[in-house]
């Protein structure tokens, strides 16, 4: 059996989608183990995977060159892998990958495509076309180290009763966020058919979502209340999820739900929309020739006026549901 050490420490929906291409390259590939190194708190991820063996770290025990040979060491001694995947291709696993290098060890690097993102961001390029899938990219890793995958691109239902909507209104970057006073218009029109439970996360976040329900009836706010784990469960339950372009509509395709996703100034094209989700579901501005501006919605709006989010008619996403 051969071993593969991979590893990927952020971000959250990042880390997220690896989980998909995980499960498919180890069915694949039964003579394969993978042991995956990232952050204690993205375990619950990965639970149920076969073969997969999730050693979580506090990245803060190995700051610089010399935390990483410290990690790199541990990790040898612990797992004596056979092969390296670096699926974050970042400066601190680019120092990983150098010290295993030196040791021997044949490393495959994520290529992320940071040309192509470039050029599909460029606000002057009208040409806008889709970009590699970035779970295609993760697949390349393992193809690279010799284990070939075919990619299903869809996702699997974990729960087979479901009901209630899912609404995650927030998201890191503004660029990806509807406005909320068109979120809460859209959770009060959907509450009257649905029952609406809310996600999020942080003290304001939390806040918000409690004013949200004490006004929206039929509807519950889980924000702040519930482990990874619970919230995968629940997000299971659910009939349809709608989210930004943020880590919630990769934690509905992971457990198998519907998500309708709402983007702004980002698009699918640079290779992020949820696994196994449909491009029909996708909410967004269409004739903007600025879109999309940004590969993570971190970026001011350089026309001043979030068009990308402002025009986006929420009866769209009330007709989708």
């Amino acid at each position: 059996m051969s071993r593969i050490l991979a590893y990927r420490f952020s971000a959250f929906g990042d880390v997220a989608m690896t989980a998909p291409v995980f499960r498919e390259v180890l069915e694949q590939n039964p003579d394969l183990e993978i042991i995956l190194v990232s952050r204690n708190n993205f375990r619950d991820l990965f639970e149920g995977i076969p073969n997969l063996i999730f050693k979580g770290i506090d990245i803060d025990d190995y700051k610089g060159f010399f935390g990483m040979r410290k990690l790199t060491n541990e990790l040898i001694k612990e797992f004596s892998p056979d092969l390296i995947a670096d699926l974050h291709n970042v400066i601190r696993t680019k120092i990983l990958d150098t010290i295993f290098k030196k040791r021997g060890f044949k490393v495959s690097v994520l290529d992320k495509g940071k040309e192509g993102k470039e050029h599909l961001t460029d606000i002057w390029n009208l040409e806008k076309k889709p970009l590699r899938h970035t779970t295609e990219r993760y697949a390349d890793v393992f193809r690279e180290l010799g284990f070939p995958v075919t990619l299903s691109h869809q996702y699997r239902a974990k729960s087979t009763l479901k009901s209630g909507i899912g609404f995650a209104p927030f998201a890191q970057h503004r660029g990806k966020m509807l406005p909320l006073e068109k979120s809460f218009e859209v959770a009060k029109l959907l509450s009257k058919n649905h029952k609406i439970y809310f996600f999020g996360g942080g003290i304001s976040e939390v806040e918000t979502l409690d004013n949200w329900v004490s006004q929206i009836p039929n509807s519950e706010n889980y924000a702040g209340k519930l482990t990874l784990k619970e919230e995968l469960q629940k997000i299971s339950e659910l009939e349809t999820m709608i989210s930004m372009d943020s880590a919630n509509m990769h934690l509905a395709s992971l457990v198998g739900t519907r998500c309708v996703s709402v983007w702004g100034s980002t698009h699918h094209f640079a290779g992020f929309l949820g696994y196994g989700q449909s491009q029909k579901d996708i909410v967004q501005v269409k004739d903007l020739t600025c879109r999309p501006c940004s590969v993570f919605g971190d970026k001011e709006c350089y026309r001043g006026d979030w068009a990308c989010l402002e025009e986006i008619d929420i009866q769209r996403i009330i007709d989708i549901i």
